[in-house]
């Protein structure tokens, strides 16, 4: 007779509306008086700013109190800014803390469990820490999920270097702390390099070769596979997959728009440009487009997206503020990249080492110049287009207000430069290639090169973060 109530009352459970994977904006509201930089997690997990995790229980019967308040907590008469292990709501949720037993991830384990948690449900969209256990008396709170929470070993595979050959170096300031996550296109994993150190300190195993990475609110990874239909979103702090989106071709190059919190990404073969919401972490459009869309860029000031059909060499704008029109600009030889300031559109060709500009407006062709050789790669900061030259690792900058360049910068490096990478928060950019053990870092304000270190790896693609503190 029990089991026949529990599977009626799990029933009625998953039929009810309010399991979602959203917390209520009345209990979102609640807890961002204590902790005013809480992330509510599109799955459900909420962070408080510290890290520290809360799981929330959706309840079997919802109240609607007319303000949210503390009905009880574990350990008791807490404060949710004590952060209890257990606090229950006047309208029946449960919050649940992941808490440290004996170096396991678990929850607080009741010998009296209180009726609204024994009676509610996880969200079920939920992604659990690794290695997460369960007491065993809230196994009922689980429901349908369909993840493990004791098998679940994540993606790190641990280096195998022994620690006394680990290298030490000095990063400057604004890379103090933070994290590399690097696709070196000689092996499938990525590879996470501490900035204080040129060794990879540990990799995440990926299943095919990436095609591109990129970073969210130092929280996230894209990432996006040559011979896959899959785009895989992997949480920094749990370091495994939480999302895998599917696409009808196989995806390519991602933008961030961290502004308006959406991802572009690419799709050459069907002709589109997907956006996903950065929020949910869902797809909400596909933009057809002409052509096959490869040098994918943002514009400096966001308005503008660009791409050139790899068939015909036709460079196309999409508007962004303008229902995403697209613009056809015109056709110029095998070019490395697209960069937009004060106006203009620049566009360099690698092969004939020349720099076109074309007023973005009138569509009228301005002029075009010669520049280093084996142009790979532009960067637009202010009023300064940065040029990198792979032939002789040079950084030409090009003052975009007369168009005339103002200073060369060569690189000491010996290798072939292959990337511009700006580092947030700050007036640096960082050159990488995909041969030498050393990267640049160079002042965009002082135009000098103000940093030369190592790093053990060849670059492909490279994403800075701050130094994530996982779940353990």
């Amino acid at each position: 007779m029990r089991k026949i109530l529990a599977a009626i009352c799990l029933g009625l459970l998953t039929c009810t509306t309010a399991f979602g994977a959203e917390v209520p904006k009345s209990i979102q509201d609640f807890i961002n008086k204590d902790f005013p930089e809480t992330n509510f997690r599109f799955d459900g997990a909420i962070l408080l700013p510290d890290k520290t995790m809360y799981i929330p229980v959706n309840p079997a019967k919802l109240e609607t109190p007319a303000e949210i308040a503390i009905k009880s907590s574990y350990p008791e008469n807490m404060e949710l800014k004590q952060k209890p292990d257990m606090v229950i709501l006047n309208n029946n949720f449960v919050l649940l803390k992941v808490i440290n037993t004996n170096g396991k991830k678990t929850v607080i384990n009741l010998t009296d469990v209180p009726v609204e948690l024994q009676s509610g449900l996880l969200p079920q969209e939920i992604l659990l820490p690794k290695g997460l256990v369960l007491p065993e008396n809230l196994k009922g709170i689980i429901g349908n999920l369909d993840v493990s929470v004791t098998q679940e070993t994540g993606l790190r595979i641990n280096n195998t270097r022994k620690k006394s050959k680990k290298t030490e170096t000095t990063p400057v300031e604004p890379l103090d702390g933070k994290s590399f996550y690097i696709s070196t296109g000689a092996n499938k994993n990525i590879q996470v390099i501490h900035t204080n150190s040129k060794n990879p300190e540990y990799s995440l195993a990926q299943e095919n070769v990436i095609y591109d990475l990129k970073a969210y609110n130092d929280e996230f990874l894209f990432v996006t596979y040559f011979d896959s239909k899959v785009m895989n979103i992997i949480s920094l702090m749990d370091e495994k997959v939480i999302k895998q989106i599917k696409f009808e071709t196989n995806p390519e190059q991602i933008l961030i728009d961290k502004n308006n919190k959406l991802a572009y990404i690419t799709s050459g073969s069907n002709s589109s440009v997907y956006v996903v919401s950065l929020e949910t972490m869902t797809l909400k459009k596909q933009l057809k487009i002409n052509g096959m869309c490869e040098k994918f860029t943002l514009s400096q000031d966001g308005t503008k997206m660009f791409y050139v059909d790899r068939n015909t060499n036709d460079i196309w704008a999409i508007e962004l503020d303008n229902n995403y029109k697209l613009n056809n600009i015109g056709r110029f030889p095998n070019i490395s990249k697209i960069a937009y300031a004060n106006g203009k559109i620049y566009i360099i060709s690698r092969t004939k080492n020349r720099l076109a500009i074309v007023d973005y407006e009138t569509n009228e062709y301005i002029t075009e110049y010669d520049v280093c050789e084996k142009p790979v790669d532009l960067y637009a900061h202010n009023d300064d287009l940065f040029i990198l030259g792979a032939q002789e690792n040079i950084v030409e900058v090009l003052n975009t207000k007369e168009d005339v360049i103002t200073d060369k910068l060569f690189l000491n490096t010996n290798a072939f430069a292959t990337n511009i990478t700006p580092i947030e928060n700050s007036n640096l950019i960082m050159i990488t290639n995909a041969m030498s053990g050393l990267y640049s870092v160079i002042d965009t304000d002082l135009k000098e090169v103000v940093k030369t270190s190592p790093i053990d790896v060849p670059v492909r693609t490279i994403v800075i973060t701050k130094k994530v503190k996982t779940i353990k």
